[in-house]
């Protein structure tokens, strides 16, 4: 299991639905406030504005999406971008999800981007264990 990895108490499809499923992002990811303008349900090319609690609206947008393996998003704002992937694998209690992420930055914002870098994994770990409860309630 990689540094990173979290493990949740229900199967791969579970896990899959629930974290890929924008409107469900509220309840488990830390920094949002809500989302707005989901455009259908989840598949590749579905958008989305994350609205988070500091004010920054991203734009998302579904990458990939290979139910129950792996799914990445791509956020862009400004002068940012990130891209996140959740890998998803079957375990004995369930599945295993390992998150991996890049952030860009263009110009003066490259320094921050990966000084941001450095500390997002740690992030959307914790955001991670929060939906790992909520699936186990």
């Amino acid at each position: 299991m990689a540094v990173l990895t979290v493990r949740f108490p229900v199967p791969p499809d579970v896990a899959f639905d629930y974290l890929a499923d924008p409107r469900n992002r509220p309840q488990w990811q830390s920094s949002l406030k809500r989302v707005e303008d989901v455009a259908g349900d989840p598949r590749i090319g579905q958008t989305w504005v994350d609205v988070t609690k500091p004010g920054v609206r991203p734009l998302m947008e579904t990458t990939e999406l290979d139910r129950p393996h792996r799914w990445t998003e791509r956020g862009t704002w400004r002068g940012f971008s990130a891209t996140l992937t959740l890998t998803f694998s079957a375990s004995a209690t369930g599945c295993d999800v390992e998150p991996t992420m890049e952030l860009r930055g263009r110009g003066v914002l490259a320094p921050v981007a990966r000084a941001l870098g450095l500390v997002a994994p740690y992030a959307v770990r914790g955001d991670l264990r929060h939906a790992a409860r909520r699936l186990s309630q």
